[in-house]
């Protein structure tokens, strides 16, 4: 129904926002990936959204981008997770991170997002895979056996999320597990 919101930002209390559409203020959930990009109060800001009508609330979710409002809208067609829980899950990790776990089939990485339990993880690894996990372009076969290893190793080592994916990015897509560790931790050293 309501599609899209542009106008001021007039108050900024996370995970809720204002925005004031010619003298009508919207109250709009946002995750706290959106919330960190969002412009100063006072400024103008144009926010995707999703509209949940329930028996006893209407919802307005805004969203920064189109990855995200896409990834929010998978992620409520699961049976078990509504929409406060996907909110968590787009706010413990960015669209690629969620896709790159999903894809890797990594639950750890879902557990690591408040109010998500082994159960509900396995649940998104399941019902998410193919729908979500493919739009990052992960290679498939033995580069994506080898990029999996690779990631592993590093998150292993201590290195976070991010850095981690950032240092896969950077690898050739036909590099062995020894050569791609070596070449990644010689990036991440930098």
């Amino acid at each position: 129904m309501i599609g899209k919101l542009t106008g001021i930002l007039s108050d900024k209390n996370p995970p809720q926002v204002v925005v004031d559409c010619g003298g009508v203020g919207y109250e709009v959930q946002v995750p706290m990936s959106t919330f960190y990009n969002l412009p100063a109060t006072g400024e103008r800001v144009s926010l995707l959204t999703h509209f949940v009508v329930r028996e006893d609330a209407q919802i307005l979710y805004g969203f920064g981008s189109q990855a995200e409002r896409s990834a929010f809208r998978e992620l409520v067609k699961i049976s078990g997770v509504g929409p406060r829980t996907a909110l968590s899950v787009l706010s413990g990790m960015a669209v690629g991170e969620l896709a790159q776990a999903i894809t890797l089939q990594e639950a750890g990485r879902l557990t690591k997002v408040p109010g998500i339990g082994k159960k509900t993880a396995e649940r998104l690894l399941l019902e998410l895979k193919g729908k979500l996990g493919a739009d990052i372009g992960m290679p498939t076969g033995a580069g994506h056996e080898a990029q999996s290893d690779i990631l592993q190793a590093l998150l292993a080592l201590g290195y976070n999320d991010k850095e981690a994916a950032l240092a896969l990015k950077a690898l050739p897509a036909d590099v062995g597990v020894s050569e791609g560790i070596k070449l990644a931790l010689k990036a991440l050293a930098r």
